[in-house]
């Protein structure tokens, strides 16, 4: 295994510039896992279907290798009620990110709409102002059952950058970050397991895959890839990512559109 196991940015999701250098470099004996903010209910059918050898989800809240669960922290019933009741009072639309869905609040899908097009526009999507929520997101359930004990983060809209501030204040037993843009730019608040993040779980990745950390390559887009660049012998930037994921990276590839994948697998040797 050279430089092995590069797990994969958000957005590399669709078409032949994703498959191809993930199911060469497996070909080439390099071990290829996932690492998303995803829960594993999110993931399409495109995304699973290129194979991998593992998924780190949830932003390192769940770890599996080979078909085999390695390591799942949840929210607990406590924390999810508190955080639900929360977004409620503040009028703030959610989605509680668990391995068996993505359950949504009531006025989720409309009130995600705008945003998840803005976000999806900002990844340089086509016509990314015609999307529809669902066209976006995988595995919403809406309707459901709200107060759980599965859920691996939840990701809030944020009607200002003080609904972010004043998440950290009020639940300081939990990881609060942001996503979909940097700083004040965020769309999104989300909350998990403290002292959760994708570096710990590459590590637990790495140990079940009997590696060595001298052999990992991290890729990614966003601040929250940053303690797995830290955590790994190599770094990529996809060539969508914000700016602090771009200055934290040993380099910086291509967007994944533009076959960013296959040029960094190619300039590590990989493929």
């Amino acid at each position: 295994m050279a430089r092995g196991t590069p797990p994969v940015p958000r957005d590399a999701t669709r078409g032949a510039t994703r498959r191809r250098p993930i199911r060469t470099a497996r070909a080439n004996g390099h071990k290829v896992l996932m690492c998303t903010g995803r829960s594993k209910a999110e993931n399409p059918p495109e995304l699973t279907e290129i194979g991998f050898d593992g998924m780190i989800g949830g932003n390192g809240s769940y770890v599996e290798v080979n078909d085999q669960i390695v390591m799942h922290v949840h929210i607990d019933a406590d924390q999810c009620r508190h955080i639900v009741d929360w977004c409620h009072a503040r009028g703030l639309e959610f989605y509680l990110e668990s391995n068996n869905g993505l359950f949504a609040s009531e006025n989720f899908r409309a009130a995600a709409r705008p945003v998840l097009q803005l976000y999806m526009g900002r990844k340089g999507v086509e016509n990314a102002g015609q999307l529809e929520t669902d066209d976006v997101m995988h595995g919403v359930i809406y309707g459901g059952e709200l107060y759980r004990d599965d859920v691996n983060k939840v990701s809030f809209i944020l009607s200002s950058y003080q609904d972010y501030l004043d998440a950290v204040r009020d639940f300081p037993d939990m990881k609060v970050g942001t996503w979909g843009g940097a700083g004040e730019t965020a769309l999104f608040g989300d909350m998990g397991v403290k002292d959760i993040d994708k570096a710990r779980a590459v590590r637990v990745a790495v140990e079940a895959l009997g590696a060595d950390m001298a052999d990992t390559v991290a890729m990614g887009d966003a601040k929250v890839d940053i303690p797995m660049f830290e955590a790994c012998a190599t770094s990529v930037c996809m060539g969508s990512g914000g700016e602090e994921a771009r200055a934290a990276a040993d380099f910086v590839t291509t967007r994944v559109d533009d076959d960013g994948l296959w040029n960094a697998f190619s300039h590590l040797h990989l493929i």
